[in-house]
């Protein structure tokens, strides 16, 4: 049985639930919003003990914070709060470009604050690293913010080894969130032993492929309105790459099959037990999918069964990158 908290960075420890919440899909990207069963979802996700919740200014833009903070009214004490900036975006959703500029820091976490209703972020990430202005100042207007007391802990996404090297030199970085699941392993080579050897713990988003690995994704659902899937920024779910990573999917059904669980389930547990500094953040708006998740905390992977689920899906044959343009993941 998976133990229920886990703790994120050693030199800034945040102590968090096993498994998070992603509450993006609750307000764009995946089909139309709804904001009553993300209400739902987060309530049920907190009576489970599912207290590290994921969001950011960028999601909506600007709804999924205040969804977030009107499910957690009343209830802050028990959350673990995470959020993010750096994603600028216009008011109709217009995307306005990277910054890290240190004042739009200060101006982004302000505006986070007063959409989710709280005085302080738990843990609060630059979203994706600003090219044009260096990380020393990013950071150290994030560390002003932590001396102000509007945040506790700081973190970067996606991130490359040696931005993670730089942040954490002005100021302790408790965690990096970036893509990981068995469908996404590239991080294996070298962002994990860079974060391992400085006691920075792993936010895995996506921990289930962007769906994909609960096996109930095919072409036809892809179809539905308002799935950013399937659009040209999701190179794995067009054509002949979706073909050949459904066929891997199979393989991941069969062993789920063999220990009696969903592939969703077999596929976080699978990410879970990859080390107790890792937490992934599974996102979902109905409470099903949520108590699903839920119970993957409980699943114990042999060594067999986990060599078995990495053998099922090798990392040269998933087909496609994860994003069209990659050009926004920092390479340091």
């Amino acid at each position: 049985m998976t133990e229920k908290t886990r703790t994120l960075g050693t030199d800034s420890p945040l102590a968090v639930s096993s498994l998070g919440l992603g509450c993006m899909g609750m307000s764009e990207f995946y089909g139309t919003p709804d904001e009553d069963a993300g209400l739902a979802t987060i309530h049920r996700a907190l009576d489970l003990g599912i207290t590290f919740l994921d969001t950011a200014d960028m999601y909506g833009p600007f709804t999924n914070e205040k969804l977030v903070g009107r499910a957690i009214a009343g209830r802050r004490d028990e959350v673990q709060l995470a959020t993010k900036f750096g994603n600028v975006r216009g008011p109709n959703g217009e995307r306005l470009g990277i910054s890290g500029r240190p004042e739009y820091v200060r101006q982004a976490c302000d505006a986070s604050l007063q959409r989710l209703g709280v005085d302080h972020i738990d843990l609060y990430y630059q979203h994706r690293v600003d090219p044009n202005t260096p990380i020393e100042d990013t950071v150290g207007a994030m560390a002003e913010l932590v001396d102000a007391g509007k945040v506790r802990h700081l973190g970067l996404s996606e991130a490359s080894p040696a931005t993670i090297r730089r942040a954490h030199a002005v100021h302790p970085i408790t965690a990096l969130e970036t893509e990981y699941s068995l469908f996404t392993r590239d991080l294996e080579a070298e962002i994990l032993p860079t974060i391992r050897e400085l006691g920075i713990g792993l936010v895995p988003y996506s921990p289930l492929g962007r769906g994909i690995l609960t096996g109930r994704l095919t072409a036809d659902s892809l179809a539905q309105d308002g799935d950013a899937r399937a659009s040209r920024y999701f190179p794995r779910f067009q054509g002949e790459a979706l073909e050949a990573n459904l066929r891997l999917v199979e393989n991941v059904k069969a062993l789920a099959a063999e220990k009696g669980v969903t592939p969703g389930q077999i596929a976080l547990a699978w990410v879970l037990a990859q080390g107790d500094d890792v937490v992934p953040i599974p996102g979902t708006k109905r409470v099903e999918y949520l108590e699903e998740n839920a119970a993957a905390r409980d699943i114990v992977l042999t060594d067999a069964e986990l060599e078995a689920l990495a053998a099922a899906v090798p990392q040269d044959a998933v087909k496609g990158s994860r994003y069209g343009d990659m050009s926004s993941i920092d390479n340091g």
